[in-house]
C-alpha cells in the first residue's frame, strides 16, 4: 500500500517495459535466493572462517573481523561463494549489486545478500549488466518493504521485466563482465602481493607486551602533544618501529599533507562528479552525487592530481578510518569531500606506490597510522600527526618492485570501476530503446 511504490521511477518504467513485446519474467532467466540466517558462534582466528558483512563485501580488499566455527552453521558450505557469482542486497540498500572475486574466497558472506544463478551461462553478463543499470535498480528500490531497514525478497527481484538481447549482445556484454572480474582479481592478487613483499623485507613482528594490558614509561608520556590514551601507546607499534632499520617522517619526504575546510554542499544534475571517503573506499559504489558549485568559489582545490595519495581521516578506528588509496587519471575533474587527507609524495624521494603500502599494511604500517586517532565517538586523524607517520626506507630495488605492484593495483581497480560504471550505462541504454519501441537489442 505505500505510495512510493507506484512511483515513475520504478512502477511507471515497469509498466512501460511490460507494454513491449519480447521481454520475459527476471525469474526465467535466473533464480534468486537467500540463505537463512546465520548463527554466529564466534571464535579464534585460528579455529574459524572469515566472515564477511554487507559492508565489508564492498570493501576493495576485506579485512575480516570476526571468525566463526564452521560446524555450528547450517550449510556452510552454500554460504561460500564461488568467484563470478553475482550478488544482490536483500536489505539495507536493496538491489545494490557486485560480483564475488578473489577477495571473499573462503569466507562466510553475509545472510543479506540474495545469490544469483543464471539458467543459462550465456546471459550471466547482461544479467548483471540489467541489475546494474538504472532501470533495474529503480525497479528494485519500486519493490522494496518496510521502513526503517528496507528490504526486497528474491520473487519480487524474479518478477521484474528484462528485455531480451541477441547473442551477440550477451556475448558482449558476457565478455564486458569477464573483465571486470579479472580486473578486480588482479587488483586484489597485486595488493596482496605487494603486501606481503613488505613484510617479508621488515620481518616478522613481536610485541614485548600484550595490547590487553601493558606498562609505559612516564617519561613517554611528555613527548610531542601528551597523548594519554593507551592506543597511542600500543605495544605492538613499539614492537613494528623496533623492525626498522631506516626511517623517515612522513612529512619529510612528501610534498604537502593537508585537509579541505568543510562547505555547504548543494546537489544536483548538471553539477560536477563528487567523491565521498564512503564512495572512494568501495568498489563500485552505488549511484554517483553531482554537487553544484559557485564559479567565484575555491571548488578547483578540492580537485586532486593523479598519484596522490587520499587518506580518511574519520571513522571507527577497526574500519574506514586510516584507509588510504593511490589515485589515478580516472579522478581528474571530481569534487573529492572535504573527509579527505591530501598527501602529494616527493617522488624524488618516495614511489607513491610504496608509500601507501607503508601506510596501509594490516600489520606493519596501519598499527602506526591508527594509533594517531583521536577521539571516542567518531574518532579522527590529523594531517600534523599523519606527518609524523614513520616510513620505513628499504632498498631502492625493493621500494621499487613494492611500489610497481601496488601501482598496478590501483590502476586496475580504477579501471574496473570506470567499466562497470559504462556497463551500467549500456544496459541503461539498450532499455531506453526497448521502450521507445526498438525490440531487436
Amino acid at each position: 500500500m505505500e505510495a512510493a511504490s507506484y512511483l515513475s521511477s520504478g512502477y511507471g518504467l515497469r509498466r512501460s517495459i511490460e507494454r513491449q513485446r519480447g521481454w520475459v519474467k527476471l525469474g526465467s532467466l535466473a533464480r534468486f535466493w537467500a540463505p537463512p540466517r546465520i548463527k554466529q558462534v564466534f571464535v579464534d582466528k585460528e579455529y574459524g572462517t572469515p566472515y564477511l558483512n554487507t559492508s565489508q563485501v564492498f570493501e576493495v580488499r576485506p579485512a575480516p573481523r570476526k571468525f566463526l566455527a564452521r560446524e555450528k552453521i547450517s550449510k556452510a558450505e552454500s554460504r561460500l561463494a564461488q568467484q563470478g557469482t553475482i550478488l544482490v542486497m536483500a536489505s539495507a540498500s536493496p538491489g545494490r549489486s557486485t560480483l564475488v572475486t578473489a577477495a571473499h574466497e573462503n569466507s562466510i558472506l553475509s545472510h543479506h545478500f540474495m545469490r544469483v544463478e543464471p539458467r543459462s551461462e550465456e546471459l550471466w553478463g547482461w544479467i548483471y549488466a540489467y541489475l546494474k543499470s538504472p532501470q533495474g535498480q529503480a525497479m528494485m528500490s519500486g519493490s522494496q518493504y518496510a521502513s526503517i531497514i528496507r528490504h526486497i525478497e528474491p520473487h519480487h527481484v524474479e518478477a521484474l521485466p528484462v528485455p531480451m538481447v541477441s547473442e551477440v549482445t550477451a556475448l558482449d556484454f558476457q565478455q564486458k563482465v569477464e573483465r571486470i572480474l579479472s580486473l578486480r582479481n588482479s587488483a586484489f592478487e597485486l595488493g596482496e602481493e605487494a603486501d606481503r613483499r613488505f613484510a617479508e623485507a621488515i620481518g616478522p613482528v613481536r610485541p614485548d607486551q600484550r595490547e590487553d594490558g601493558f606498562e609505559v614509561s612516564s617519561s613517554l608520556l611528555s613527548v610531542g602533544r601528551r597523548r594519554l590514551e593507551a592506543s597511542r601507546h600500543n605495544p605492538v607499534a613499539a614492537g613494528i618501529i623496533s623492525k626498522f632499520k631506516k626511517v623517515d617522517r612522513l612529512g619529510d619526504i612528501t610534498k604537502r599533507i593537508w585537509w579541505m575546510s568543510r562547505f555547504k554542499r548543494f546537489y544536483g544534475e548538471g553539477g560536477l562528479p563528487y567523491i565521498s571517503a564512503d564512495e572512494l573506499f568501495s568498489i563500485n559504489p552505488q549511484g554517483s552525487k553531482k554537487i553544484l558549485v559557485s564559479p567565484d568559489d575555491n571548488h578547483a582545490d578540492y580537485f586532486v592530481d593523479p598519484d596522490w595519495i587520499v587518506m580518511a581521516c574519520s571513522g571507527q578506528t577497526y574500519g574506514m578510518n586510516g584507509a588510504a588509496t593511490l589515485l589515478s587519471e580516472h579522478h581528474a575533474n571530481t569534487f573529492f569531500s572535504h573527509d579527505l587527507i591530501r598527501i602529494s609524495a616527493d617522488k624524488e624521494k618516495v614511489r607513491p606506490g610504496f608509500l601507501v603500502t607503508a601506510l596501509t599494511h594490516r600489520t606493519h604500517g596501519r598499527p602506526l597510522l591508527i594509533r594517531e586517532a583521536y577521539g571516542t565517538s567518531i574518532p579522527h586523524l590529523d594531517p600534523s600527526d599523519v606527518a609524523q607517520f614513520p616510513v620505513v626506507r628499504l632498498s631502492k630495488k625493493v621500494e621499487d618492485a613494492i611500489a610497481d605492484l601496488a601501482e598496478s593495483s590501483a590502476r586496475s581497480r580504477f579501471e574496473a570501476d570506470v567499466l562497470e560504471q559504462q556497463l551500467a550505462i549500456r544496459a541503461g541504454a539498450l532499455v531506453d530503446r526497448f521502450i521507445a519501441g526498438v525490440s531487436e537489442l
